[in-house]
């Protein structure tokens, strides 16, 4: 196609569902543009591969900076999927929407028409729940939502301790109420990962009015007359152009997006002319508010065979292999993280503001220590609304270089509080003789008392993130604002952003669902003209 209606630029969550409700009309024709390969490689769609998709080649690794708030003194990677799906294809496929309360603060920062109730239909929308029906969930949609049909002894006896720690069971924390501790829904149906890409974009490859390109970076948005036209994207060695006859849509994600943005000459003019780069627009708020959730790892050593690490041997990765071949069962359909909570580590705070996940495993997630012996689990825990706010900004004006990635956090001291508190609290958790009996020592932080004043110092060095970008893009109608509710850039014609960018505040919990979201209610805004 040498000109099309549509260009979506990014073949992530948000993307992939652009691409596939766009092109329902066979009037209008779309490109969909994604800089990874296809969603080729069989390691995405087994979901208890998880612990190979959450490492090597599928991933960008943008360098970010720590900042004051941090003791941190090595070069931590902010990792991104890059790959048809993108973070969908690769993440640990929990289905998380986010608390009612969140949608409300959107509204109250510009974002009209977002409000949890406005929002709702389109999670239904999107959903095909095979536990859930009803006014909170939808059963028809192409995104495959379902429990994990087997759980490990493992989750289950961690359950147990988080209720003899006096958290109530929750059985659906998407419900509108997080509080508790509950088994995880995921993106997944059987034997099969049901990311953005599958679920929208291979139902819609046969339709002749949809063009995906892989492995297409593109370098700039073209501008003309103060009106998005088309692109310029490398492929192949070759640099093209492609021209839109209605819109371009970013969704390259809350990193790439706004430096796209900066690279065509829109954003903060003084900093483009740092950098040589002709201000298009001036538009202060492209790649400010990024928000990141900010993760502790406790890492266990246990007294046996006692989680997925088993399977790292040979002979029992052969079983599972087998059983998962003939009879699309058994540890390979499970995503590795089954049993999470949420619960308060501010205790100031309304809401719980800290989740929590059990892995069933050690050195299972990028960066994340393994065990001596290799038997082992890690809790996962982070602080779900963080006031810290960084940035990103362009290093040069070059297209292949990697952007200034400043998330800031611990910028705000309160952060680093909750999250001190929230890893004491699972600590506690540990010692519950639910699950103390299966634990050998604590590996990581090293097996002692530890006061909070050591938590926190603990909590400072070796956090990481949590890989949830978002907010560099915001929409509203401020002077800071970078698009409006109907998700038009400000200032410029025939040019939206549609991406986890767009978030005015990061929702309370993984957010691919709420991505997934955004793509359905965009293209409605597309298809109605607004």
């Amino acid at each position: 196609m040498a000109d099309v209606d549509y260009i979506i630029v990014g073949g992530g969550s948000t993307g992939c569902v652009l691409a596939g409700r766009l092109s329902e009309d066979p009037a209008c024709s779309v490109a969909l543009l994604e800089e990874g390969p296809r969603d080729r490689s069989p390691w995405i769609h087994i979901p208890g591969a998880y612990y190979k998709t959450a490492q090597g080649g599928l991933l960008k690794r943008f360098p970010w900076e720590p900042g004051a708030g941090q003791g941190r003194t090595d070069d931590p990677d902010m990792v991104q999927a890059s790959v048809l799906g993108g973070g969908s294809s690769v993440n640990a496929m929990i289905y998380i929407r986010g608390n009612p309360a969140d949608y409300a603060a959107w509204e109250a920062q510009g974002a009209a028409g977002w409000g949890y109730a406005d929002v709702l239909p389109y999670f239904r929308k999107a959903e095909d729940n095979n536990r859930f029906a009803g006014p909170a969930h939808g059963t028809d949609g192409p995104l495959k939502v379902s429990d994990i049909d087997r759980i490990h002894p493992l989750s289950r006896a961690w359950l147990l301790a988080c209720q003899e720690q006096g958290l109530p069971l929750n059985p659906d924390f998407n419900s509108g109420d997080q509080a508790g501790a509950g088994l995880y829904q995921i993106t997944a149906r059987g034997r099969r990962r049901s990311s953005a890409a599958v679920a929208y974009v291979h139902p819609a490859l046969g339709r002749p009015n949809l063009a995906l390109h892989s492995g297409a970076r593109v370098t700039r948005v073209l501008i003309e007359n103060g009106r998005a036209v088309g692109v310029e994207y490398i492929r192949r060695g070759r640099l093209k152009t492609l021209r839109a006859r209605r819109e371009v849509i970013l969704s390259a994600g809350a990193i790439a997006t706004p430096q796209l943005l900066m690279l065509s000459g829109i954003g903060p003019a003084a900093h483009l002319a740092q950098h040589g780069i002709s201000c298009v627009l001036d538009l202060p708020g492209v790649g400010q508010n990024l928000q990141d959730h900010i993760e502790i790892s406790l890492v266990y050593q246990l007294n046996g065979p006692h989680s997925y690490d088993r399977y790292k041997k040979l002979h029992w990765r052969a079983m599972a292999g087998l059983e998962y071949l003939l009879f699309g069962s058994g540890p390979a359909t499970s995503n590795l993280i089954e049993a999470g909570a949420f619960w308060w580590g501010d205790r100031g705070e309304t809401l719980p503001d800290c989740q929590f996940f059990l892995v069933c495993g050690a050195g299972i997630e990028e960066g994340v220590d393994g065990v001596p012996g290799g038997n082992g689990c890690t809790v996962n825990l982070g602080q779900i609304r963080p006031r810290s706010r960084g940035e990103v900004l362009l290093s040069s004006a070059d297209p292949a270089a990697f952007p200034r990635v400043r998330p800031n956090y611990f910028g705000d001291p309160r952060d680093l509080d909750a999250v001190t508190d929230a890893t004491l609290f699972a600590m506690e958790v540990m010692e519950r003789p639910a699950i103390r009996r299966f634990v050998a020592r604590r590996h990581l932080p090293e097996d002692r008392v530890m006061s909070r004043a050591e938590v926190r110092r603990f909590c400072q060095t070796e956090a990481h993130a949590a890989l949830h970008p978002s907010g560099t893009c915001r929409m509203g109608s401020d002077e800071m604002a970078v698009v409006d509710p109907q998700l038009r850039l400000h200032g410029i014609d025939g040019l939206r952003v549609a991406d986890a960018s767009v978030m005015p505040q990061l929702i309370s919990g993984n957010p691919n669902a709420v991505c997934i979201m955004i793509g359905e209610k965009a293209a409605d805004l597309i298809k109605a003209g607004s």
